[in-house]
């Protein structure tokens, strides 16, 4: 008993001693229970989800007891077409349209579409011109699964490479390469390069294992769901490698990693969408690779879009990528 208690004593002590890692793990449940009650909370749930076109100040002017109803969720949009094709596939029950003469979209086989409509003739009588969409809904299924890799390649890039680079640096590797000749850019990309194929070859498995089975919607092309997701995986490869560039303590580099996957887990869009969250909640989001990746490979599986419309996710993945890599060629430490 005195041996266990001896051991169990230097064990807790050692991890005393971490301060770093002490206060990541005391600080990081905090800022999780916090941060998370503070975006999620809210008033009521919403019912319906109506697109606007043209502004909703100005919907305002044109149907005031429709914005008054309780129980609708209004969603601003820039692009009409873009938003028609959101109800095509049943990802909003309706879409009003008031830049112009007030008309609506709505689809033939929604059962929410067709009760919206006996609102808005309740509340505003035949005052918009009505148009009608037709499209299937997309399965559950093929919105997930553009979540379900993208985390599943989130905590394979950031846990493979941080803990691989803590535990070199730990147990003295690193401190052996420094007498080579190999510099810490090569070191860097060396491991990039390894878990990026790695991850690459693993994802491409489990897609096509599923889809033999499932049949995945695939509207888009495959080569730019490939360049997609090999972006968001080396950007993500980088966030591990940054992280661990300058840490020499598991336990802060678990801390460190967990603060970082945890938010990009839940504000990313890979669980549900955020077309109706707070606008600073969808700003706040964007500062993630995963939210990228994810919202570029949705659009391109379920609703076609081409490289060029998904260059805006591109440019961001491949920056990000390259300011990672050279910060943490330029922080890292070999011992």
């Amino acid at each position: 008993m005195r041996k266990f208690l001896a051991v169990l004593h230097a064990r807790n002590m050692e991890f005393l001693r971490d301060r770093s890692a002490l206060v990541w793990n005391l600080a990081m449940p905090f800022m999780l229970v916090f941060g998370l009650a503070f975006t999620f909370s809210g008033g009521s749930k919403d019912i319906y989800k109506i697109g606007i076109v043209g502004g909703i100040e100005k919907l305002h002017s044109v149907a005031p007891a429709l914005q008054s109803t309780q129980h609708l969720q209004f969603i601003p949009y820039d692009e009409l077409n873009a938003a028609i094709g959101k109800v095509k596939h049943h990802q909003m029950d309706m879409l009003i349209d008031v830049g112009g003469a007030p008309k609506y979209w709505v689809n033939s086989s929604s059962p929410n579409g067709y009760l919206l409509e006996r609102i808005i003739r309740g509340v505003e009588g035949d005052r918009f011109e009505r148009q009608v969409v037709e499209g299937a809904e997309i399965r559950y299924v093929d919105w997930f699964l553009p979540g379900i890799l993208g985390m599943n390649m989130m905590f394979a890039c950031l846990f493979g490479v941080g803990f691989v680079i803590v535990r070199y640096r730990k147990n003295g590797f690193l401190k052996r390469l420094k007498a080579t000749p190999l510099g810490a850019f090569q070191f860097l990309f060396a491991q990039l390069v390894s878990r990026l194929l790695l991850i690459m070859v693993i994802t491409t498995i489990v897609y096509t294992g599923c889809n033999f089975f499932i049949d995945f919607n695939m509207q888009g092309s495959y080569w730019t769901l490939l360049l997609v997701t090999t972006l968001g995986a080396m950007c993500m490869i980088s966030i591990g490698m940054l992280i661990a560039a300058h840490t020499a303590s598991e336990e802060l580099a678990g801390g460190m990693l967990n603060v970082v996957t945890w938010p990009m887990m839940l504000l990313s869009g890979a669980w549900f969408s955020l077309e109706g969250a707070q606008i600073w909640v969808q700003k706040l989001a964007l500062i993630f690779p995963l939210t990228h990746m994810v919202s570029a490979a949705r659009a391109i599986m379920n609703e076609g879009a081409t490289l060029s419309q998904v260059m805006p996710h591109v440019w961001v993945l491949g920056i990000t990528s390259v300011i990672f890599i050279a910060i943490g060629a330029y922080v890292f430490k070999w011992e």
